[in-house]
């Protein structure tokens, strides 16, 4: 989803961008929608948002986010007729340099998200909850350990900062999201749309689409080309979700300690 309107990708983040998605397996090409063309995006795209799912996504962090420096994230979501999932993510990651243990285990994959201007390789290992535990956890009845598996908790002691476990971290949320998946006229593949509504208001609009590694380039230039005929702007300047999340949440968590303190 590069656009020429985008600083252009010099000769070693390219090389890098192919060794990553080499080493991956799967590619998600992504795009964030400025609010001032989101109406009018939903509308070229023929999107209908009463189809669209909730979701309630919550993060886990300290309050100064030291996870996220570490290059580690923590999150869990409430999905609307589907059940409770969390994951732990590691970012970036370079697939060749992950121990075995890690990259064959199950549940852990690894995507590269490509944006314009932009990559960044991620490692998450996933897990979907036999029964509801996030409204149990977020309200103090439960610790929040137990919203991840054995093998989600042994990467996160693995990789997070010394001295921090994960009944220490803070909660970040919730954010509201509503996501649906959805085929446009015009175009063979599935686009996801997703619309994050923070507390403060704000919102942001980002859609995208997944493909295998071997068809990352030819699918990017298709999917450029049919969002372009469609006015949707591809050189914008881009905002990612879970950064956006961190930061808002990290503010407002200090400045409550603050006041108290």
């Amino acid at each position: 989803m590069a656009s020429t309107a985008s600083p252009a990708r010099s000769d070693k983040a390219l090389t890098e961008l192919l060794a990553l998605i080499r080493g991956a397996d799967s590619v998600e090409l992504k795009l964030t929608v400025p609010v001032s063309h989101r109406s009018r995006g939903a509308a070229a795209l023929g999107v209908d948002p009463l189809d669209a799912q909730i979701r309630q996504v919550y993060f886990f962090d300290t309050p100064d986010l030291a996870l996220n420096r570490q290059g580690l994230v923590v999150r869990a979501r409430r999905v609307q007729k589907k059940g409770d999932d969390s994951v732990v993510k590691l970012r970036p990651v370079v697939p060749e340099e992950l121990a075995s243990e890690v990259r064959d285990a199950s549940g852990f994959g690894v995507e590269v998200d490509v944006m314009p201007g932009g990559h960044v390789c991620s490692g998450s290992m996933k897990y979907a909850l036999k029964k509801p535990g996030v409204r149990e956890v977020v309200s103090g009845e439960k610790p929040l350990r137990k919203l991840f598996s054995k093998e989600q908790r042994s990467l996160f002691e693995a990789n997070a900062p010394e001295g921090i476990a994960l009944d220490d971290l803070s909660i970040l949320g919730p954010i509201f999201v509503l996501k649906l998946r959805f085929s446009p006229e015009g175009y063979d593949r599935r686009l996801v749309a997703e619309l994050w509504l923070y507390p403060d208001n704000s919102m942001l609009l980002e859609l995208s689409t997944k493909c295998t590694p071997e068809e990352a380039f030819q699918v990017g230039a298709e999917t450029k080309g049919f969002l372009l005929a469609h006015g949707i702007e591809v050189g914008a300047e881009q905002e990612t979700k879970t950064r956006k999340a961190l930061e808002y949440f990290s503010q407002r968590l200090q400045e409550e300690a603050g006041t108290t303190g």
